[in-house]
């Protein structure tokens, strides 16, 4: 296959760049879009009982019972007073007169429970119908529009904070792009020493983004798609374009170094370095392919956008960066000043003399002792995990100052219990005149479940089907609401009986996520050590690197444990602590910063190898294998932080934690990692790191994937 590559890049280069100009261009066109056609949300389980009790009252009823818009006013007049009345029923005339709203409900409906404490405010809440995604967030974004120009109202409730999440995400992703791509081009120019090879990554991440735009775009004709994806796409498709392009650019210069023509040194490159782009593109697909077991929305569409973007990434990599580098021959080293020339000119040809191959050597004389004190202090880093708080997405991740998170603040703090979103029952009791008394005995019941601080009167909605609202004496999601929550669930009811709201909701999405965990896990696993098997032939050396990886992973959740949940460093991030992480992100980190860790881990391994096969004694190998990859992995490395990095500038507090998750694993894998550990352990098992039982090292022999059946040299 990589002969074939070669052929045609070297063959026919400028045929294969007009393709890529022409399909770049269609995927720009067609996918740019993309952004308006995802969702703000995404965050529960629609298999879930909260799923269902909103489905039963919604088809009941003619409302979301989980879908209502808050409107915080402050009248002129005490909201109860005459004048004040009259406000209150001119701002719920408005909200009326959209047609997505079915219901307004004011003081005068509900009472005192709508008025602050200090008789100042009040609050009308408007239930919408019940709506596709889309709908639900044109909706309101109708209604902020409508009552914009009122000068004592602000507008708030899940609607109204999935859309300005969703609209906080988008512009948080255009300003990382124009921070990133300047500084990445700026450092690359120090990292690659030309000016020409300095923008191969910038290109190839570009033609990545856009042609996973394109992917997206399909995708989401076929599933509903969250936003929160395209975040993933452009900071790994800017990450993975550098990894990939500094490995090719780098393997390249190695082969002009040697004297051969352009054509030749692509071939060569190719053979070697473009499959080990191949195997690293596979191992993060294959890893965050395991969040696409998990029914949540947002889970999901981050695992197709990563694996669009890492197949995406590695095919531009291996098809059209060999095309170019044929075009441009030796001129990738053009606009490059002398001394950075002559920089490029030893890097390509030292394997002993170097920094790296000098670490190696360092650590392999005394293995035990590196090995024990580095695995130390990554466990010390990991030790915040054990502590870890959860919560969920709402308006309390949006930036002071927006109208969805002033709203929630206000209703937790100037109110009685919050009414605009309780926990809610769904009962089908059917009509029969006896329901009502079995009902109203049932709801006592429910009364003296501790954590329950009111329970409204049973409520007839329709088809049979009644609801019923329980507000808790704490938050939405503390420990004493959720065993709430349980305790109502394992209550004995005279009807069938479903659970739902907001409490009920993050209850589920616990236990939905813990129940696919052990399947992601084993898939994470078992396909990294598959790949990892046929590209080493080893058995010992794939399970190691899981090993490795999971520690990385404990490493940098730790530090986000201790950043964001205890509030670290608030005023340099700008950010304010939550007390806890939204719990999708243990599962999203472990996926890519498994993946990214496997990337580096294959870089290394694929050198080691090369080396080993070539005649090299062990420890030798592996001095070498560092020498060649450990710039490479340093600055990849550290590209990729600035690419990812940009997003913890995002003002939506889990965006924030995505990005310096992902940065902190890339930075501990690239340094602790690779620098000592792998060298360490590898010394420590000598020649049984390439040991494989008979019957899976004749079946490697006979796939022969390794680079050695290449003609790779060290």
């Amino acid at each position: 296959m990589f002969d074939l590559l070669g052929a045609i890049a070297t063959r026919r280069p400028r045929r294969v760049l007009l393709l890529a100009l022409l399909a770049t261009v269609v995927a720009g066109v067609v996918g740019g879009p993309v952004a308006g056609l995802l969702g703000g949300g995404g965050f529960d389980d629609p298999g879930s009982e909260t799923s269902a009790a909103r489905t039963a009252l919604s088809e009941a009823s003619g409302t979301d019972p989980d879908a209502s818009v808050v409107a915080l006013l402050r009248p002129a007049a005490e909201p109860r007073s005459p004048a004040g009345l009259v406000e209150v029923r001119e701002v719920a005339t408005q909200l009326r007169d959209d047609p997505a709203v079915a219901r307004v409900v004011t003081l005068e409906e509900a009472g005192d429970a709508f008025v602050s404490r200090d008789g100042r405010s009040t609050y009308l809440v408007a239930q919408l119908r019940p709506l596709e995604e889309t709908a639900r967030g044109a909706a309101a974004t109708r209604l902020q529009e409508a009552l914009a120009d009122h000068p004592r109202v602000q507008l708030g409730g899940a609607p109204v904070a999935q859309e300005q999440i969703g609209g906080q995400v988008s512009a948080d992703l255009a300003r990382a792009e124009l921070l990133a791509f300047p500084i990445l081009f700026l450092i690359s120019l120090w990292v690659f020493r030309s000016a020409v090879a300095a923008l191969l990554p910038l290109l190839v991440g570009m033609v990545t983004i856009l042609l996973t735009f394109l992917g997206l775009r399909l995708a989401v004709e076929i599933v509903p798609m969250s936003i929160f994806a395209l975040n993933l796409v452009t900071g790994l498709g800017l990450g993975l374009a550098i990894d990939y392009s500094l490995f090719v650019v780098s393997r390249y210069r190695e082969e002009l170094a040697l004297g051969v023509e352009p054509a030749v040194a692509v071939r060569r490159t190719l053979q070697t370095a473009g499959r080990t782009v191949v195997f690293s593109a596979a191992t993060v697909a294959v890893a965050l392919a395991a969040l696409l077991v998990f029914p949540q929305q947002f889970l999901y569409s981050m695992g197709i956008g990563g694996v669009l973007v890492a197949l995406t990434a590695g095919a531009v990599a291996v098809l059209l960066l060999p095309a170019v580098l044929v075009v441009l021959g030796h001129r990738v080293d053009a606009l490059a000043l002398p001394f950075m020339r002559r920089a490029n000119e030893r890097t390509a040809r030292a394997t002993e003399a170097g920094a790296w191959y000098r670490l190696s050597h360092f650590v392999m004389r005394r293995p035990v002792l590196v090995a024990v004190a580095t695995t130390a202090v990554m466990l010390l880093l990991a030790a915040p995990a054990l502590r870890t708080e959860f919560t969920s997405v709402d308006a309390s991740v949006l930036p002071a100052g927006t109208s969805a998170r002033i709203v929630d603040e206000s209703l937790r703090a100037d109110f009685p219990p919050d009414r605009t979103a309780p926990t809610y029952l769904a009962v089908r009791a059917g009509n029969r005149a006896d329901a009502g008394s079995g009902l109203a005995a049932y709801a006592d019941a429910v009364r003296r479940v501790p954590g329950v601080a009111a329970v409204a009167s049973p409520e007839a909605v329709g088809d049979g089907v009644w609801r019923i609202d329980v507000t808790p004496v704490e938050g939405d999601l503390t420990g004493r609401t959720q065993r709430m929550v349980r305790d109502i669930r394992a209550l004995p009811a005279p009807y069938p009986v479903l659970v739902g709201g907001a409490s009920a909701a993050f209850v589920d999405q616990t236990d939905g996520l813990a129940d696919r965990v052990p399947l992601a896990v084993v898939i994470v696993a078992l396909s990294t050590f598959v790949i990892l098997f046929l590209m080493t032939g080893s058995v010992l050396l794939p399970l190691k690197a899981v090993a490795l990886n999971l520690l990385t992973v404990a490493a940098a959740f730790g530090v986000l444990v201790f950043i964001f949940q205890d509030g670290r460093l608030e005023g340099l991030l700008a950010y304010t602590s939550q007390g806890a992480l939204e719990q999708t992100q243990p599962i999203l980190l472990a996926a890519v910063a498994f993946g990214l860790s496997t990337d580096y881990g294959v870089f290394l391994l694929t050198r080691i190898k090369e080396a080993r096969d070539s005649g090299l004694p062990d420890d030798e190998a592996v001095a070498v294998g560092l020498e060649r990859t450990g710039r490479i992995i340093t600055f990849a490395a550290l590209l990729f932080c600035i690419a990812i990095g940009a997003f913890a500038t995002s003002q939506v507090i889990f965006v924030k934690q995505v990005g310096l998750g992902t940065a902190l694993a890339v930075l501990i894998d690239a340094t602790l990692v690779r620098a000592l550990l792998v060298p360490s352990l590898m010394a420590l098992l000598g020649r049984w790191n390439w040991w494989a039982p008979a019957p899976l090292a004749r079946l490697h022999a006979r796939i022969g994937l390794g680079e050695a059946e290449a003609g790779a040299r060290p």
